[in-house]
């Protein structure tokens, strides 16, 4: 008797620790869209940002990320019916591709520039936005330094991992200065502003951005044109249906003119 209840008992057991695993699959499971779309979270396209990068992310007054990229995420989260889940993330782990490769997004949109080592590691869109790179000092610094060629044996502030600062590591052979990475733009602009360094590199449109927030802070003094281009990612080698609902929504939205809206709500003027 005591035999059979034993047994009875670890049967149920599990049968139990069976019915948790299942039910431990199906929370942690994806999902798809109505048109077949697979998706780390069901009914919910998750989106990797980095902020702060305004106009692109960055928190709102409410704590809420918001900006460029949000937007237009949330036209293609239009498109296969679902809603947009934002995940803050170092950038590090968005370049090289890990974010998409573990499954902590579908899509990653944090101004991204395409080059042939990111192409590597992702799949990118087609392009949304022509960026270049910018320098900037402290406005009282304008009269000693004028242009990158005054920047000898001074310290220049970039973000890690960014194309901006795979330029400057370039520049600085030229020019003779000293590159200081930080691990996010709101640190690199915050040394600038504290006379840990002399001038900052970074993306033009971000830069612009931030001198309209914080007039008086920052002077651009300099661009470089780079040719660089931004665009959406997705893992590598992921379903071509989740890539092909990004590229659809990116020309229907050139089109009907959603892409101008909120390019001009964001930067303040039309695309040319």
């Amino acid at each position: 008797m005591f035999y059979r209840r034993k047994a009875r008992t670890a049967a149920i057991a599990l049968l139990a620790a069976g019915a948790l695993a299942l039910t431990g699959c199906a929370k942690s499971g994806g999902g798809s869209t109505a048109s077949g779309v697979p998706l780390v979270a069901k009914d919910k396209l998750t989106v990797c940002v980095n902020t702060p990068y305004p106009p692109f992310q960055s928190k709102d007054s409410a704590g809420q990320i918001a900006g460029f990229d949000v937007d237009v995420m949330g036209l293609v989260a239009k498109k296969l019916g679902v809603t947009v889940s934002v995940v803050d993330t170092p950038f590090e782990g968005i370049k090289s591709g890990l974010d998409l490769k573990t499954g902590k997004c579908d899509v990653a949109a944090a101004g991204l520039t395409v080059d042939d080592e990111r192409r590597k590691a992702m799949d990118f869109s087609d392009p949304y936005f022509d960026n270049t790179q910018g320098l900037v000092i402290r406005p009282g610094d304008a009269e000693v330094i004028k242009t990158a060629d005054q920047l000898k044996g001074r310290r220049v502030a970039v973000q890690g991992g960014t194309t901006g600062a795979q330029y400057a590591n370039k520049l600085k052979v030229e020019k003779g200065f000293e590159v200081v990475e930080y691990s996010d733009f709101g640190l690199q602009q915050q040394a600038l502003a504290t006379k840990q360094v002399d001038a900052s590199i970074a993306d033009l449109p971000v830069l612009t951005e931030y001198v309209r927030q914080n007039p008086n802070q920052i002077s651009i003094i300099q661009q470089f044109d780079t040719g660089e281009k931004y665009a959406y990612a997705v893992k590598k080698g992921a379903d071509p249906k989740l890539l092909g609902a990004v590229n659809d929504t990116l020309k229907a939205a050139r089109a009907d003119g959603s892409y101008a809206a909120i390019y001009e709500k964001w930067l303040g003027r039309k695309p040319s």
